[in-house]
């Protein structure tokens, strides 16, 4: 009685989760060619991938929970999927390059999204662009929950003007890396922000707010995407890459919190200063942050990094920057920092045409040693096959070559053979007719004889 009703709750819990499993697919569709032509009513957020990806497989259970949790939540957000190499026109048209590539379409607009893969951030992303790109706050309680909630948020203070049309423009554009909102002058408590003209567009971040400056800041969205950012962060490698398009160059301090913890707390707090003391000097220019860990700067600079040390990346054209001497306290850091602002401070890497060259055979190498890391048996199979073809090409190559040699020398030694047996067939040849000659004149001298022989006789 017992294994029986063991039974039943076991089958129980596995049509319980293969009804959740069925739900759960429910919410993302897939989508085909037919796509283009009904897209346009709705908001989607869709996932492009290839079946052989494994970046795309890694990503579908966190795909189907987005769509599920959109979904509860009452999100407008359709969410769905393409075989982005099934359909390869539709893929095209959208630009796709690359897999698993993520969008969100909302009317003629396509936002790519570049953060991190999680469930959350891409959510996250959804419900932002999805949304009016300038979201309006009606009171100060609003004001204040928003502050809350957000890192970084900008703000556009006043009524109806030339500078508010930019600022909705620049929102349109850039609302795929942060939240843009707008208010009167009357919600804005004053313990947050006194501003001394209006209208005004400001930045709320790092418990402080920065006023935009037209003569100082230059145009309103080179603005936005310099300050889109905290002052200080905690870097990765998606943090890295968005920050290669602020034009900004990247002073991190390399750090190892698990082996070297009271000297990395030291470095960290030496550059947190720079980032907070400082920041009127370096903001335009500098983003400062740490990472934990040398991994990715060593990629970066196709070398080792002392851990723990500072460095000074260039995204744009791949240089960096490295002390001279070991830093040990803010006014050496300082003067590093300063040196590389001006132009003293040596610089290494950069776009050349060899450093473009040691970066392919770079890269070549750390694919190859990954693979076999990670595999052996595939590896050795990727690259070992290729290189047995190679080889027996080589061999049947080389070997062809003996073999038709030797056919030629064959047939010249034939040939020699042939003509040495014609001369000695054209001598037999002419021997027999010199023989047949000698025995004609031997009968005409016999016949000769017996003439004579005859007259005589008469």
């Amino acid at each position: 009685m017992a294994e029986v009703k063991g039974m039943k709750a076991l089958q129980c819990g596995v049509i319980t989760m293969v009804l959740l499993s069925s739900a759960v697919f429910a919410f993302v569709e897939d989508l085909d060619d037919t796509f283009k032509d009904n897209r346009m009513d709705d908001v989607w957020l869709v996932d492009f991938y290839a079946p052989w990806c494994g970046y795309c497989k890694k990503l579908e259970p966190i795909w189907y929970e987005v769509g599920a949790e959109l979904k509860n939540s009452g999100s407008p957000v359709r969410v769905g999927k393409m075989d982005a190499t099934a359909y390869t026109g539709m893929a095209s048209e959208f630009g796709v390059r690359g897999y698993p590539t993520i969008k969100l379409l909302k009317g003629e607009l396509a936002y790519n999204y570049k953060g991190p893969r999680t469930k959350d951030d891409i959510i996250e992303f959804a419900n932002r662009v999805a949304g009016p790109s300038v979201r309006s706050l009606p009171s100060r309680q609003m004001f204040e929950h928003v502050l809350k909630r957000h890192n970084v948020l900008f703000m556009y203070i006043g009524g109806e003007s030339p500078l508010k049309e930019k600022y909705i423009d620049v929102a349109s554009e850039l609302i795929v890396y942060t939240y843009f909102f707008s208010a009167s002058e009357d919600i804005m408590p004053e313990q947050y922000v006194t501003l001394s003209e209006l209208p005004s567009v400001v930045v709320f971040k790092d418990g402080s707010h920065f006023t935009y400056d037209e003569y100082e800041d230059g145009r309103l969205a080179s603005w936005v995407n310099r300050e889109r950012f905290q002052s200080y962060l905690q870097i990765d490698g998606f943090t890295l890459y968005e920050l290669g398009e602020t034009g900004k160059l990247v002073a991190i301090a390399v750090i190892d919190e698990k082996n070297s913890p009271e000297e990395s707390l030291r470095i960290k707090s030496l550059i947190q200063r720079v980032s907070t003391e400082h920041r009127d000097s370096f903001y335009r220019d500098f983003q400062f942050g740490h990472m934990d860990g040398n991994d990715y700067i060593n990629s970066f600079i196709m070398g080792d990094v002392a851990v723990p040390s500072f460095i000074v990346l260039n995204t744009s054209n791949e240089q960096y920057f490295l002390p001279s001497a070991p830093i040990e306290s803010l006014e050496q850091l300082i003067t590093f920092i300063r040196g590389v602002l001006d132009g003293t401070a040596q610089a290494y890497g950069g776009d050349g045409f060899f450093q473009r060259l040691k970066r392919v055979a770079y890269d070549a190498r750390s694919t190859i040693m990954s693979v076999f890391r990670s595999s052996p048996v595939l590896a050795c199979f990727l690259f070992g096959l290729p290189l047995g073809v190679i080889s027996l090409m080589c061999y049947g190559i080389c070997t062809a070559e003996s073999d038709d040699e030797a056919e030629l020398i064959k047939r010249e030694g034939q040939t020699d053979e042939d003509d040495e047996e014609d001369e000695l067939d054209v001598g037999r040849h002419m021997a027999a007719e010199l023989k047949d000659l000698g025995e004609d004149n031997e009968a005409e001298e016999e016949q000769v004889e017996k003439s004579a022989a005859d007259k005589k006789l008469d």
